[in-house]
């Protein structure tokens, strides 16, 4: 966890918006997988969730320095 919050600090706002798109999507693409069938990995959405918040976080630190 450590790493990953290190990593995102480090980050550039710009690279910080480009990985929530990408976080985005990903959940949009689990959503409609979930309309059809179960998922094998029932954490992935909820771990998404985290990652985007973690990511939101980073970028309002920034604007706000």
């Amino acid at each position: 966890m450590k790493n990953k919050k290190e990593n995102l600090k480090n980050m550039k706002k710009d690279d910080l918006a480009k990985k929530l798109a990408t976080l985005k999507e990903s959940i949009r693409v689990i959503n409609f997988k979930a309309e059809g069938s179960k998922s094998k990995n029932v954490k992935e959405l909820s771990v998404l969730k985290k990652d985007i918040a973690r990511i939101l976080t980073e970028i309002n630190k920034k604007v706000i320095k």
